[in-house]
């Protein structure tokens, strides 16, 4: 019995040993496929939309691109872009999922970040958020995915962006959170409510990270033709621009940015949106 036991421990032993250095292989071979002369861009929420226009654009920038989505499998666009581009590294991230947030955040330490782009969004269901039929549950769903999420991926990756050439942050916001803008639309209350949220969240991690030199910046990107507004706003898309032209534009103001940003939330096309 004793013999049987220790063959069993020595088997598992072997088992878990293999896991281990096929992830350490794996993250190696991830690691050895960022340019240390080039810019670093972290961006959540990379599958589709705004989020893998983002990753087009850096890619042909030049810049390594580390691109997260919650199930790289499911990712097609996101996998062929994988397979024409050197600088693109594919990660496995739900940024609700805390422990997740800090692996991989080790699994890059001493890699420094330029770019820290939160895209990841929630819009939540549009019933739930009408008064009559709130859903609490709709409520911190799109509270964790929109606000907590960001700040805590910050906090995750202080250091990676503090030890950069560009130091930013940027957080995509909306328009549909703004408090003192002239016309409130009616739907989407949570979803609202978080980007309001989130743009207080920024101001105090802009506030917290500025004597390190690190810019934390808002954005918003205008409509554009996601399937989040195709799915809740609808009559919108007609207006809307294509991801690739928000991104184009976000891209350009983020480019722009420097030590002299007065910190107000800025628009796609370079205009500002009101808090």
């Amino acid at each position: 019995m004793p013999s049987e036991f220790l063959n069993v421990c020595l088997r598992r032993l072997f088992l878990y040993g293999s896991i281990a250095t096929a992830l350490l292989t794996l993250s190696i071979g991830q690691a050895a496929r960022i340019d240390p002369q080039q810019p670093t861009v972290l961006i959540t929420g990379s599958n589709r939309g705004i989020g893998l226009a983002f990753v087009e654009h850096y890619l042909a920038e030049g810049w390594n691109v580390l691109a997260t989505t919650r199930s790289p499998s499911s990712a097609d666009d996101l996998q062929r872009l994988g397979e024409g581009w050197d600088n693109l590294v594919i990660e496995q991230l739900d940024v609700t999922d805390e422990d997740r947030v800090k692996t991989l955040a080790a699994d890059y330490t001493g890699t420094p970040i330029d770019l820290l782009i939160n895209n990841a969004g929630i819009y939540g269901g549009t019933k739930e958020q009408n008064l009559g039929s709130l859903d609490p549950q709709t409520f911190h769903d799109v509270m964790a995915v929109n606000v907590l999420a960001p700040m805590q991926m910050i906090e995750a990756f202080t250091e990676h962006v503090a030890a950069s050439r560009h130091k930013k942050i940027v957080s995509v916001t909306s328009g549909a959170g703004s408090v003192s803008g002239d016309q409130v639309s009616t739907g989407g209350a949570f979803y609202s409510i978080s980007k309001a949220a989130l743009n207080m969240a920024m101001r105090k991690a802009g506030a917290a990270l500025g004597e390190r030199g690190i810019m934390v910046v808002l954005i918003a990107p205008g409509l554009v033709t996601t399937d989040m507004l195709r799915q809740n706003r609808p009559n919108l898309v007609p207006r809307a621009n294509s991801p690739a032209e928000s991104v184009a534009g976000m891209a350009a103001v983020i480019a722009r940015i420097d030590e002299s940003h007065n910190k107000q939330i800025m628009n796609y096309n370079g205009s500002i949106v009101a808090w």
